[in-house]
């Protein structure tokens, strides 16, 4: 089974037929599905998409959740030490920051090895490294757009 990484972005664009990134990540998630796909998120990403979709999308996303459509794998306390530190260093690069649900799409990577993500962030994600220099996997983005 083929786990993916999926942002708050996606997660938005999913339940939002009028975001601009709806089709593409409906489209995308379509045609992962039959190789057997598994989403995986954290609860700072179900939070801010939670919270930026408009009723009764916000349901239909936990609903969703409810019904196994997304893995949110929890972390623990101990593991914000990492997270505040990859914040901090991210944070001072570029001059973007990186936001707590990154931090915690980053960690689940350390955590999982997997390095596919579904997100908006592009900038972001593009900048991000992860031990010993790899980079994330974008999906759903060509190198052109």
């Amino acid at each position: 089974m083929r786990s993916v990484l999926i942002d708050s972005g996606p997660l938005i664009a999913l339940f939002s037929v009028d975001d601009r990134h709806h089709r593409r990540f409906s489209d995308l998630v379509s045609s992962l599905d039959p190789e057997g796909l598994r989403l995986l998120t954290t609860w700072p990403c179900v939070v801010e998409a939670s919270y930026l979709l408009g009723i009764p999308q916000r349901y239909e996303l936990l609903r969703w959740l409810e019904l196994g459509g997304v893995v949110v794998c929890p972390f623990e306390p101990f593991h914000l030490g990492d997270m505040v530190g990859w914040m901090r260093r991210y944070s001072r690069r570029g001059g973007r920051e990186m936001d707590f649900a990154d931090a915690s799409l980053y960690w689940l990577a350390v955590e999982t090895e997997v390095t596919e993500v579904m997100t908006v962030d592009i900038a972001d994600f593009t900048r991000y490294r992860l031990p010993g220099g790899r980079a994330f996997t974008l999906l759903g983005w060509h190198h052109t757009q």
